[in-house]
C-alpha cells in the first residue's frame, strides 16, 4: 500500500523535496560563506524585508501543492481509463466468445450490447440474425430440393411399375398400391378399378389392397355414387380427411388394430374421364407434397388403366376376329409367312443399306434422297429431292420441317410412323405421298430407316424414295373403274383350286349368298350335280389360258335357276404364272326364262303340227295362223331381247358426271330422257340446275350432291325425287361413285328411275 502510495505521489515528493533542498542550500550558503547566522527569526525577518523570500520560501509548497493536484487529476484520468480498457476487454472477450459461437454453428447465443451505440456488437448481432435467417432458408430450400429428389425419384419409379405390368390390371394395381404405401410411409391402401358394361351398370372393383407389407386379397364391389369412393370418382376431385370416423376403416397388425389418422381418395381422371380411385389410409397426415405426388402419380396410372382397358378390349375384338376368320386360317398362315419372309428380307437389306453409306453418290444419281434429325428437321436433300419436288435450291430446305413436305391430311397416319422410328422402331416401307413447292402430290415409293451411331444412338433418319407419281395415277384410275365395274356387274375370284376368294354383293344377292356362307364355296358349287363335268371341261381350258366367254347356268343356294351371262378369265402373277380367276357377269335370268318359253312354245308349236298333217286345209289354215303367230312372238322376242341387251350394256340407267366444282362433265342419253335436257344443253352446267331448290334444301343427300366441296355421301343407294324440264316429279334410286387423280375429284351418279319396271 505504503510502495503504491510512493508510486502515484512520487512527482510531488520530489518536487517537494527539491524545494526544501534548494531552500537549505540557501540558508547554508549564508552560514558556511558568509558567515551569517540564518535561523528562523532571521528567515522572517528576511522575508519581511523583500516579500519576494516569502515567495520563495513558499515556491516548494506551492509547487508542491500545485503538482499535487495534477497529479492527482492525472491519477483519476488514468484510473478511468483503465476501468474503460478493462471493462473493453471484458467486451472485447464476448464479442469473441460470440463470434466463434456463430463460426461453429451456435445460433441459440445471447450478446447483451449494453451499450446501444457499441456499432460492433449490434453489427454482430445483425450478423447472427442475418446467419440464423440464412441458415432456415438453406434448411427449408434443402428441404424443398429433397422433396423434389423424392418426388421425381417417385415418379421414375413408378413409371417403370407401369411399363413392366402394361397388360394385367390385377398385377398392376398390385405394384401400384404396395409400392405407393411403402414409398409415402403409409399403412394401408386400396386400388377401385371403375367397370361400365352400360350406362346403367357401373360399379367400382377393389382389385388390389396393400397393408403391413402384405398382400390383402378382397373381393369389395362399391357402387359407383356409394361412399366416399363413389364420391371422389363422381365429383372427380381427390377426398383429404384428417378426421377419420371410428367404424369407416381399421388398420390391423399382428399387435391389434387402430383407426387411421387421415385418409386420403384420389381420382383415376384422364380426358376428363374417371377410371377409377385410388384409396390410401395412415397413421400420420400427409404432407403437401406427398399428396401432390400421389396426385401425378394417379394421373400416370389413370392414363395407363385406360390404355390397358383399350388393349384388353382390343384382343376381346382381336380374339372375336380370329374366331370368325378360321376358316381362312390356312391362307392367313401362308400369308404370315411370305410376310416374314418379305420382312426378314427387308429387314436384311436395311442392314446392307448401313454398310453401303459409301455409294451415296450412287443413290443420288438413282433415287429421292432426304436426311433429317430426330426433330424432324431437314438436314440434307439430294439434286433428285429438290427436282421432284420442285425446289430451286438447298437453303429453301434445309433447316425446314418434314411436316411442310407432307399434306395435312396425311399427317394423321404419318406421325405415329415417324414417332416410332425416332424411338428406334422398325424402318417404314411403302407408299408416301408427298406435297412440291407448288402444292402438287408426288406419289413414292420409300423407305424410311434409322441411322445409328457407334454408341447406338439415332443420328438422323434417312429417306430413300422412287418417283411412282404416274403409277399411282394409273393405278388411281384402275381402281375408279374396278369400283364402277363391281357396282354394275356380279364379280367373283376364285384361287387356282376353284374356292371362293372374294364376291361383291350382286354376286351374293344373285347367288342368295351371305358373307358366312362364302368360306369354303367352290366355283362347282354354283352349278348343277348334272352339268359339274361339263364346267370341268371349261375350267381346264381358262387354267391353260383360254378365257370363257357366253352364258352360265348356275344354282343359288335355295337351289333356284340363276342365268349369268359373263366371262371367267385367268389373272397371272409377275412370274407369268396363274394367280387367280375372274367370273365377271350379268344376271339374264328373266331373259334366259322368256327364251326357254319361246322355245318350249315352239316345240308345242311342232306337236300340232304333227297333229294337223291328216288335215291339210286345217293344217295350212291353222299352220298359217300360228306361223304368223310365231312371227309375231318371234318379233316381240327379238325386240325384248334387243332392248334387254341395250340394257345390260349400262347404258339404259341414267348417268351423270360432275367434277368437283360441281359442272356436269357426262351426260348420257337415258339422263336426257329422264331429265327431258339435250345433252348440249346441260354440259358445263352446274349440276344444281337438274333439281328444284326445295329438293336442294331439304334433300341431305342432294344437298351435300350439288354443293361443291361438300362431302358427297359415296357408295350407298339412296332414293330421291328429281324434277324434269317439265317440272314433273320422278323418283329415283341415286347410287354415287368417285374418283380422285391427282387432286381432282369426279363423281358419277348412277340414276335409276323406279317408276319403270326393269326387267
Amino acid at each position: 500500500m505504503i510502495a503504491k502510495i510512493l508510486k502515484w505521489h512520487y512527482p510531488v515528493l520530489l518536487t517537494f523535496l527539491v524545494g526544501v533542498l534548494a531552500w537549505a542550500g540557501f540558508v547554508a550558503d549564508k552560514a558556511y560563506f558568509r558567515d551569517d547566522i540564518y535561523g528562523f527569526s532571521e528567515a522572517i525577518a528576511g522575508n519581511t524585508a523583500n516579500p519576494v523570500f516569502w515567495i520563495l520560501s513558499a515556491a516548494p509548497v506551492v509547487f508542491s501543492l500545485a503538482v499535487y493536484r495534477y497529479n492527482k487529476s492525472l491519477m483519476s484520468e488514468l484510473k478511468t481509463n483503465k476501468r474503460k480498457l478493462k471493462l473493453s476487454n471484458r467486451n472485447s472477450r464476448k464479442l469473441l466468445e460470440f463470434v466463434q459461437g456463430l463460426i461453429s454453428g451456435k445460433q441459440d447465443l445471447q450478446l447483451d450490447t449494453g451499450d446501444q451505440s457499441d456499432e460492433l456488437a449490434n453489427s454482430l448481432v445483425k450478423l447472427q440474425e442475418h446467419l440464423v435467417k440464412r441458415q432456415k432458408e438453406d434448411e427449408q430450400r434443402r428441404k424443398e430440393d429433397e422433396q423434389r429428389r423424392w418426388t421425381a425419384e417417385g415418379l421414375a419409379k413408378f413409371g417403370d411399375i407401369l411399363r413392366v405390368n402394361y397388360d394385367n390390371i390385377e398385377e398392376l394395381s398390385y405394384q401400384i398400391i404396395s409400392n405407393l404405401v411403402k414409398y409415402t410411409n403409409s399403412n394401408q391402401g386400396a386400388v377401385y378399378i371403375l367397370h361400365s358394361e352400360t350406362q346403367e351398370d357401373k360399379y367400382f372393383e377393389m382389385t388390389a389392397c396393400y397393408a403391413y407389407e402384405r398382400r390383402k386379397y378382397a373381393d369389395k364391389r362399391i357402387e359407383y355414387g356409394e361412399g366416399l369412393v363413389g364420391a371422389c370418382a363422381l365429383e372427380m376431385e381427390k377426398i383429404y380427411m384428417t378426421e377419420v370416423p371410428d367404424d369407416y376403416l381399421n388398420i390391423t397388425s399382428g399387435l391389434g388394430t387402430a383407426n387411421p389418422r387421415c385418409i386420403l381418395l384420389i381420382p383415376l381422371n384422364i380426358n376428363e374421364t374417371n377410371h377409377g380411385v385410388i384409396e390410401i389410409a395412415s397413421f400420420y397426415e400427409l404432407e403437401k407434397y406427398k399428396v401432390e405426388f400421389i396426385e401425378k402419380v394417379a394421373e400416370s396410372v389413370a392414363s395407363t388403366i385406360a390404355t390397358v382397358k383399350i388393349n384388353i378390349r382390343t384382343s376381346e375384338l382381336l380374339r372375336e376376329s380370329q374366331e370368325q376368320a378360321k376358316a381362312l386360317a390356312e391362307k392367313e398362315e401362308q400369308m404370315r409367312q411370305s410376310m416374314e419372309e418379305l420382312q426378314a428380307t427387308q429387314e436384311e437389306a436395311a442392314r446392307y443399306s448401313e454398310q453401303f453409306v459409301s455409294f451415296t453418290n450412287s443413290v443420288n444419281q438413282t433415287l429421292v434422297r432426304a436426311e433429317y434429325d430426330t426433330r424432324g428437321v431437314l438436314l440434307y436433300a439430294n439434286a433428285k429431292f429438290l427436282n421432284k419436288l420442285a425446289y430451286s435450291g438447298k437453303e429453301e430446305v434445309e433447316g425446314q420441317h418434314i411436316s411442310i413436305f407432307i399434306n395435312e391430311k396425311d399427317r394423321e397416319w404419318f406421325e405415329p410412323i415417324w414417332d416410332n422410328l425416332v424411338k428406334g422402331g422398325r424402318h417404314f416401307e411403302g407408299y408416301m405421298k408427298h406435297v412440291t413447292k407448288t402444292g402438287q402430290d408426288l406419289w413414292t415409293m420409300a423407305t424410311y430407316t434409322c441411322v445409328r451411331n457407334n454408341n447406338g444412338e439415332i443420328e438422323k433418319i434417312l429417306c430413300l424414295a422412287i418417283d411412282t407419281t404416274e403409277q399411282k395415277k394409273q393405278s388411281l384410275d384402275y381402281e375408279g373403274q374396278l369400283a364402277a365395274l363391281d357396282l354394275s356387274n356380279l364379280k367373283a375370284e376364285y384361287s387356282i383350286d376353284g374356292e371362293l376368294i372374294t364376291a361383291n354383293e350382286k354376286f351374293m344377292d344373285a347367288m342368295q349368298y351371305s358373307e358366312d356362307d362364302l368360306a369354303g364355296k367352290m366355283v362347282f358349287d354354283i352349278f348343277h350335280k348334272d352339268e359339274r363335268e361339263e364346267f370341268q371341261q371349261v375350267w381346264e381350258d381358262v387354267m391353260k389360258g383360254k378365257p370363257f366367254e357366253g352364258q352360265i347356268k348356275a344354282v343359288t343356294q335355295r337351289g333356284e335357276e340363276c342365268w349369268l351371262r359373263g366371262t371367267l378369265s385367268a389373272v397371272r402373277d409377275m412370274y407369268g404364272d396363274i394367280a387367280k380367276i375372274i367370273l365377271i357377269a350379268t344376271e339374264i335370268t328373266k331373259e334366259k326364262k322368256m327364251e326357254m318359253e319361246t322355245i318350249r312354245q315352239t316345240e308345242l308349236l311342232k306337236e300340232q303340227e304333227e297333229k294337223l298333217k291328216n288335215s291339210r286345209v286345217e293344217l295350212r289354215a291353222k299352220l298359217k295362223e300360228t306361223k304368223e303367230e310365231m312371227k309375231q312372238q318371234f318379233r316381240e322376242t327379238e325386240r325384248i331381247k334387243l332392248r334387254n341387251e341395250r340394257t345390260l350394256e349400262g347404258a339404259l340407267d341414267a348417268i351423270v358426271t360432275i367434277n368437283q366444282a360441281g359442272l356436269i362433265q357426262f351426260f348420257n342419253k337415258a339422263a336426257e330422257e329422264l331429265w327431258n335436257y339435250k345433252r348440249e344443253d346441260i354440259l358445263g352446267e352446274s349440276v344444281s340446275i337438274l333439281f328444284s331448290r326445295e329438293q336442294a334444301e331439304e334433300d341431305e343427300f342432294i344437298k351435300a350432291y350439288v354443293a361443291p366441296g361438300a362431302k358427297k355421301i359415296i357408295g350407298e343407294r339412296k332414293e330421291v325425287n328429281i324434277t324434269d324440264s317439265n317440272g314433273k316429279v320422278k323418283p329415283v334410286l341415286f347410287l354415287l361413285s368417285e374418283a380422285k387423280v391427282d387432286n381432282e375429284h369426279t363423281y358419277t351418279a348412277f340414276v335409276q328411275n323406279i317408276e319403270v319396271e326393269l326387267f
